[in-house]
This record gives C-alpha cells, sequence and structure tokens, in this order.
C-alpha cells in the first residue's frame, strides 16, 4: 500500500513541477492565436472548451491500455509503478505535451510531418507509412474488442447470443460518424461520456484498493524480474509491455488532432500533459488493484506474480485474457452495478480511441496528399478506403501477425518523437523557453532510452522478434541505440 501511495503522490507532484518546468522549456504564448482560430474550417479546427479538449485527449490515448498493459506489465514486479510514474513524469507526459504544442506551433500539423520537417524526408516518408498503418491497426483492432464486450453483456444482461455481428457494424458506422463529421458533433459529444464511464471505474476500483483484504509488493524488490514465466527479460520487456500509462508513440498522433481546437496556449499543460498524467493514474490504479485482489484469491501460484498470471490466462492456455480478471474484480468488489461499469467502460475507452485513430488517418493522409477536408463529402472520399483496408484486415489471418507488431512499432514511433523533440528545441526559431542551449536534453535521454528498448525488444523476444538470447541482443541493440545517439549528436554539431 505504501508503493501505491507514493506512487500516486509522485505523480501529482510530477504534473505541477515537472510539468510546469517543461512548460517554461516550450515557451507557452497566451496572446499567440491558436490554429482552432487562424485556420478555422468548421470540421477539424474548431474551438472547443477547455474541459472537453482534456476529455477527448485523455479517451484518445487511453484505450485499454492502462488497464490491460498495466495489469499485463505488473507481472514484472514492482518495477511496474517505478516505469508507470517516471516513465509518465520524465518521458510520456513530456511527450505528447511537446507532440501537441509543437503541432499548434506548426498550425496543427500532423506527427509524420512534424518528423519530416525535423529529422528529413526519409524519415517524412517512413513515419508517413508506419503512423498509418498503425493507425489502421489500432482502429480495426478496436472494432473487435469493444464488440466481444458487448456481445457478453448482451447475453449476460438480456439472454442474447451470437450478437457479435451486430455489434460489429454498429462500432463501424460510430467510428465513420467520429472520423467524418465535424470534431465538435460526435467526438465533442459523446466522448466526455464515455470519459466519466471510465474515469468513475477506475476512481471506484482506487477507493477499492484501500477498502478491501490483500497486499501489494514492495517497491523494495523493483529491480527484480518477478515474471512467472520464461518470457522476455524485465528489460526491455516490460517497457513494451505498459506503453499507455508511461510512454506510447501513439499518442504523439492524437495530440495533433486537440492542437486543432485548443483554444490558448496555456491550456496546453493540463489539456496535453494532464492528461497522460490521469492515464499514468489509471494505469497505476489497475496494477495496485490487480496485485491486492489476486492476493486474496483461492488459485494456484506460489507467489502473488504467479497467482495474478494464472488468474489471466484464459482455459488453461498461455495466452493472457486481462478482461477476465477485470470482470471478476469489479463483480466482487462493486457488485453488478461495478460490473456493468467496468465492462461500459472497458467498451467506451477502446471505441473512443478506435475511432479517433480512423480519424487521425483520415487527418495523415490529408496532410501528406493537401486534400481539402472542409466539405464533407471529401472527408468521407479519403476515408472510404482506410475503412476498407481495415474491413479487409480483420478478416485475414496476417492481420493478427500485424498485430502482434504494434506494440514494437508504438514505441519505435516514441522514439522517432522524442528526437523531433530534441531536434525541435535545439534549432527552434518561434521564440525560445527557458534552457534555449540545453533544453533539448530533456527528449534527448528519452529518446536514447526508448530506442535501446525498441532495439534490445526485436532481437531478443522468443515470440515476435529474432529470439536471440539476452547478451548478444543487448549488445547489439545497446550497440544500435548508441551509433543512431551519436549520428544525432554529430547532426546537430554540423547543423550549428
Amino acid at each position: 500500500m505504501f508503493t501505491f501511495c507514493v506512487s500516486l503522490v509522485c505523480l501529482v507532484l510530477g504534473y505541477f513541477l515537472y510539468g510546469s518546468f517543461v512548460e517554461k522549456v516550450f515557451g507557452a504564448d497566451p496572446e499567440r492565436k491558436t490554429p482552432c482560430y487562424t485556420k478555422m474550417d468548421g470540421a477539424d479546427y474548431i474551438p472547443m472548451a477547455t474541459w472537453k479538449v482534456y476529455t477527448v485527449q485523455f479517451l484518445n490515448i487511453a484505450g485499454t491500455g492502462p488497464i490491460f498493459g498495466a495489469m499485463m506489465g505488473v507481472l514484472y514486479g514492482p518495477a511496474a509503478f517505478l516505469w508507470i510514474v517516471l516513465g509518465c513524469i520524465l518521458g510520456g507526459a513530456m511527450h505528447d505535451y511537446m507532440a501537441g504544442m509543437i503541432s499548434i506551433r506548426r498550425d496543427g500539423m500532423g506527427l509524420p510531418e512534424i518528423i519530416g520537417d525535423e529529422l528529413g524526408s526519409v524519415c517524412r516518408l517512413v513515419m508517413r507509412i508506419v503512423s498509418l498503418v498503425l493507425m489502421i491497426c489500432v482502429g480495426a483492432s478496436f472494432v473487435l474488442i469493444p464488440a466481444g464486450l458487448m456481445d457478453q453483456l448482451t447475453l449476460r444482461l438480456f439472454d442474447v447470443a451470437d450478437t457479435n455481428l451486430i455489434w460489429t457494424v454498429l462500432i463501424l458506422v460510430f467510428y465513420l460518424a467520429v472520423t467524418v463529421f465535424s470534431i465538435n458533433k460526435v467526438i465533442g459529444t459523446i466522448y466526455p461520456v464515455f470519459g466519466a464511464a471510465l474515469l468513475i471505474m477506475a476512481i471506484l476500483i482506487g477507493i477499492g484498493i484501500f477498502t478491501h483484504d490483500g497486499n501489494i509488493p514492495s517497491i523494495a524488490d523493483a529491480f527484480t524480474d518477478h515474471y512467472p514465466v520464461k518470457y522476455t527479460p524485465l528489460f526491455p520487456g516490460l517497457f513494451i509491455t505498459i506503453a499507455c500509462g508511461a510512454v506510447s508513440g501513439f499518442h504523439a498522433t492524437q495530440s495533433p488532432m486537440m492542437a486543432r481546437c485548443i483554444k490558448n496556449e496555456k491550456y496546453g499543460l493540463r489539456c496535453f500533459y494532464g492528461a497522460m498524467v490521469t492515464e499514468g493514474v489509471v494505469a497505476l490504479i489497475w496494477a495496485a488493484a490487480a496485485m491486492k485482489f489476486v492476493d486474496v484469491l483461492n488459485i494456484t501460484g506460489s507467489t502473488p506474480y504467479e497467482k495474478l498470471y494464472n488468474a489471466m490466462t484464459a482455459c488453461g492456455t498461455v495466452k493472457m485474457n486481462p478482461g477476465l480478471l477485470v470482470n471478476q474484480m469489479c463483480y466482487d468488489w462493486l457488485g453488478n452495478a461495478g460490473l456493468v461499469l467496468a465492462v461500459l467502460g472497458i467498451v467506451a475507452a477502446p471505441m473512443s480511441t478506435g475511432g479517433s485513430a480512423f480519424r487521425a488517418a483520415r487527418m495523415i493522409v490529408a496532410d501528406f496528399s493537401h486534400y481539402d477536408q472542409k466539405p464533407l463529402a471529401k472527408r468521407l472520399l479519403l476515408t472510404a478506403p482506410l475503412f476498407a483496408v481495415a474491413i479487409a484486415m480483420l478478416n485475414v489471418s496476417s492481420f493478427k501477425v500485424l498485430w502482434l507488431y504494434v506494440s514494437w512499432f508504438n514505441q519505435v514511433l516514441a522514439t522517432f518523437t522524442f528526437y523531433t523533440i530534441a531536434h525541435y528545441l535545439r534549432f527552434r526559431t518561434d521564440g525560445r523557453g527557458i534552457l534555449p542551449h540545453w533544453s533539448w536534453l530533456i527528449a534527448y535521454f528519452p529518446a536514447v532510452f526508448m530506442c535501446a528498448v525498441s532495439a534490445c525488444f526485436i532481437l531478443i523476444d522468443k515470440e515476435n522478434g529474432f529470439g536471440m538470447d539476452a547478451t548478444t541482443g543487448y549488445a547489439i541493440g545497446l550497440a544500435f541505440a548508441a551509433v543512431v545517439a551519436i549520428a544525432f549528436l554529430y547532426q546537430i554539431r554540423q547543423k550549428r
């Protein structure tokens, strides 16, 4: 319990202390007009209330990541709490804030174009492809997850089976509306309701941590790998498993969406940095709750991590399904009302992120094609092929293979984003915040770290990577990260 409470306090303090520092580094200018006024088009560039921008940003970046990812990540041990706190404050929240604020300064420019402006045309092309594939994969996957959950809920409440196809069609129609209609119509109206469901569920589970029996492992064991089966080592496995709630490249694709709606740069701290810290709090709650809940379960396991692993494993297989434990926890702690709220919350999270992923995909294509998005007909024309690809993905086995690499792609994207932020801060021309000559280091060090994580993971992971032994994988991965880091420094020196 001490570990959870200290971690929670650190996240809150991180927002006020390091968040304020990051804001000063960027140099937010309350007098500068934002894109929602200078490029207002009635579709993507529309002024929105600050609380709505915050809520939408939170839902766009959340998905099921801060719930499922945190529960699977804590299998590595209390190191998960350290990663959520430090990763969120020093990495993820700064990453999301800078991506959003740079987009504001570039008239709402999307992430691939920002990366291209800073790191060159080759990176621009690569990031256009990677970002677009990532958005479509996330959107397609988040059709399947909520449809399956709603099918289960329909069966439980109304005893009506085989409704999966109906829910799939309804969710696709909802995603189409989110993608093509003006952002204040569907997103600005429905997402606050989704946000309330997800946050209320997290708050109630957070209260349950204090009112129910069970122990949470001490932070003293944080540097030991506790994973109950032979799997990818703590480094880099933990940093890939817990992305939402710590560091996630996907978030930087979503920040430009809200950069086109925020009314003033002074609100960037609460809307971008604050939304990420909120997600960190949600991840922290679910990681701690999972450990405490399984501690009193009558389930096989000699350690709490073995018990948690077994509780999330479906039908005795090695494939984990954290949703099983979420349903059981919410029912035991909150009763039938809690179970319904849990399902609705878990449905709301992927649906909001899935819809926004498709919208971001449309915006990415519009950015590099310079295709006018003000008329609804043109937005529909650009959206149709994206949905066609996503629907086709759902019906081919290769999609499942591609989805296995989404988590890795996600952190590769975060690496590119961090390097982009570092380059921007070093050579910015639109006014400087504090530490003009050294501010870029706040993004450079996270960039080097995430590059090492991504390189080592794809080399060591036996399921989706090359399956090298840890020693060899570390040697090659860390050497690669060092080469990239030195090359970046050399490029900065030459440009200076």
